[in-house]
């Protein structure tokens, strides 16, 4: 189980920090990142902790199920066999007691001289093989009560230390709920600290580029795609995550974020824009909208000359974004970008 009081510690070593290191813009930003990251890590492993007890408890689980089946088979055997060895007993007991009480046939007074030599000796040997028969079953029945008990016994011991196990596994899940709980909340807490582009980027998973990449062109599911600051725009991840970097740099520049008029482009959207747009835009299908890896800009982006088509034009391509060929004449289109790819508009 993680040491409770890591996070206590990492938060104290944070405090100590913040009080011996200057205050500078840059180094409160580098301090911010690195608490953000070791509160993740914290998160992470809390998580990995809390499914690894919860696997063990429920693998537990099973174990005593499996267990509790078996024994309640070898209880029903052992009652069966028990039934079986009260129904034969009874007649074997009677026969017993009639060959005393009946003299000749092969009871006691055949022993004690009450008929032929030859009748008391068979008289003799039947007796001695119904005691024999009857105490072999008497000890049979005897070991079998033994492995009951011994059985029943087993199952009250399993089942006790199953559930002291149980216990103490819960409990610590329940440790592990709340120190994910509270590694949670301070992660938020950060993030809502941080500027939008950067708590987007903290929230976008770059491996979901590759995921998205399965699904055909403007039918990717929203769950694939990471938002923008702009509201209601949305990117693949790997193009998202660029576009934050550029919008922060637009943003130094021109005091406020760049304006998109369109972003990610679904199938039916696509369809809308080529049937308004005959000839102009893409095909529905083929476009790079629906990829997720296109932009339309507007504020000024949107006229060529301008200075924020030219800062554009100077800087988008240290983030990944292009301006395409085709965009400057076939058709002319300067609000259009793209991110890594001359492909189709």
């Amino acid at each position: 189980m993680p040491n409770p009081r890591r996070s206590a510690v990492l938060t104290a070593v944070f405090l100590v920090m913040a009080t011996l290191v200057p205050f500078t813009p840059g180094r409160a930003a580098e301090r911010e990142g690195d608490t953000l990251e070791a509160l993740r890590r914290e998160a992470s492993k809390a998580r990995t902790d809390l499914e690894k007890a919860t696997k063990e408890m429920e693998d537990r689980k099973k174990a005593l199920a499996t267990a509790q089946t078996k024994l309640r088979g070898t209880l029903r055997d052992l009652a069966t066999a028990e039934a079986e060895l009260n129904r034969i007993r009874l007649p074997l007991a009677r026969l017993a007691n009639t060959s005393y009480q009946q003299p000749g046939a092969a009871g006691s007074m055949a022993i004690f001289g009450g008929g032929s030599p030859d009748a008391a000796l068979r008289s003799t040997a039947d007796v001695t093989l119904l005691a024999r028969s009857q105490q072999a079953l008497v000890d049979h029945a005897d070991e079998l009560q033994k492995r009951k008990q011994s059985l029943v016994s087993a199952a009250q011991d399993l089942q006790s230390r199953n559930a002291i196990d149980q216990t103490r596994v819960q409990q610590q899940i329940d440790g592990l709920k709340q120190k994910s709980s509270t590694l949670t909340k301070q992660l938020t807490a950060m993030l809502s600290r941080l500027p939008l582009d950067q708590r987007l980027a903290a929230s976008c998973d770059k491996s979901l580029a590759t995921k998205s990449r399965q699904f055909p062109n403007g039918l990717i599911p929203a769950k694939y795609l990471c938002p923008l600051p702009q509201k209601g725009a949305q990117l693949r991840a790997d193009a998202a995550l660029a576009f934050y970097k550029l919008n922060a740099g637009y943003k130094r520049r021109f005091g406020q974020q760049i304006c998109v008029t369109d972003s990610y482009r679904s199938l039916p959207d696509q369809h809308r824009v080529y049937a308004e747009r005959p000839g102009f835009a893409a095909v529905p299908g083929t476009s790079n909208h629906g990829k997720g890896q296109a932009v339309d800009l507007c504020g000024g982006v949107q006229s060529s000359g301008s200075s924020q088509f030219n800062w554009m034009e100077s800087h988008a391509k240290v983030y990944g974004w292009i301006h395409p060929a085709w965009a400057y004449s076939n058709p002319f289109e300067p609000w259009h970008w793209e991110y890594g790819t001359d492909g189709d508009r």
